[in-house]
Order: structure tokens, then C-alpha cells, then sequence
């Protein structure tokens, strides 16, 4: 698509998360055609119980944001509290614990738009530190993207999973 859209963003609810469920879907999707199988698996996060409880979980808790085209979510922020598996903050902080966008919409900027939206919400909080982790593995990308959206990186991590493959992150900051 490209170029600039219009992108409102919404506070999500309850009823949102078939719409985080078809977002995750279609960008597992695309990774999968990219050959980019290590960050979210090959399967549907819609046909995975614990990412259908999950969505679930990030709909109701009060931190989902919804990026929208006329009436159709085409992004989502989850914003809230640091995960058990990197290191805590050492000063209060916004934590993002979702970025997702429709692939359709690839370089139309709705991605950094959420993340400004976290950033306004961090300093209406009177919060100076965005915290984001991303999957570190393949050739880095989504690293360097979150460098471009203004974060440092910070803690590399790995997090292992029974039954599969470790699962290579990089935690990074923004100061704001």
C-alpha cells in the first residue's frame, strides 16, 4: 500500500480480540512466506488455545489500542507490565507487550503510530521509559525497525521453550 493513511486509534475492549487474533494470524502469515518461521511459528495464533486466551486476556485488561482505517483494525498495541522474562525496570515504566500490523498496510506507518500512542500514554502517566522486547533472531530486522522507531537496544535474552526451539529476544528502551 504505502503512503500516508488515515489511522485512528482506539482504546480496544472485550470484543476486540478476534480482531488481535486475525492481525497476529495474518502477520504469522506473511512471516511464514518470508521464511521468518522462528519469531511466531508456522501455526494460526487463532488456532492456539493459549494465543486465543491471551488475546482474550489483552482485550479485557485495559491496555489493548486498536489502529483503524474507516471501521477495520489494521493495528494493535498492547501496553502494560513488563514479562516475567526479561529484566525488571529499574524505574517506573510503560511496558509494550504487543505490535502488530496488517501486512496490507506495510509502510503506511501504523506501527510507529502505535508506538507514539504508547509514548503518549507513558508521558500522561508521568512515565519516562518505554520498555519493548522483539524477536532478535534471522537476520535482526525487527531489531533495526525499533531502532528506527527511536528505541536503544538494551539486554539480549533467550527464552526457552520445551518441546522447541529457544526463542532469541532483544529487549530495548526509549527515553522520553
Amino acid at each position: 500500500m504505502g503512503g500516508m493513511v488515515d489511522v485512528m486509534v482506539r482504546a480496544g475492549g472485550p470484543g476486540d480480540a478476534q480482531a488481535v487474533l486475525r492481525l497476529l494470524d495474518g502477520a504469522t502469515a506473511w512471516l511464514v512466506e518470508q521464511g521468518r518461521t522462528g519469531q511466531w511459528g508456522t501455526e494460526p495464533a487463532s488456532a492456539d488455545p493459549r494465543r486465543v486466551a491471551q488475546a482474550d486476556g489483552w482485550a479485557k485488561g485495559g491496555g489493548l489500542w486498536l489502529a483503524q482505517v474507516g471501521e477495520q483494525p489494521v493495528g494493535a498495541l498492547v501496553v502494560g507490565s513488563a514479562y516475567d522474562y526479561v529484566p525488571p525496570a529499574t524505574e517506573p515504566e510503560l511496558y509494550v507487550n504487543l505490535l502488530v500490523t496488517d501486512r496490507a498496510y506495510t509502510g503506511a506507518g501504523i506501527g510507529g503510530r502505535l508506538l507514539a500512542h504508547a509514548a503518549d500514554l507513558a508521558r500522561e502517566r508521568g512515565v519516562e521509559l518505554l520498555r519493548v522486547d522483539c524477536y532478535a533472531g534471522d537476520d535482526g530486522a525487527l531489531v533495526r525497525w525499533y531502532e528506527r522507531q527511536g528505541f536503544t537496544r538494551t539486554t539480549g535474552f533467550t527464552v526457552e521453550r520445551p518441546g522447541r526451539p529457544p526463542w532469541p529476544g532483544q529487549l530495548l528502551t526509549r527515553r522520553l
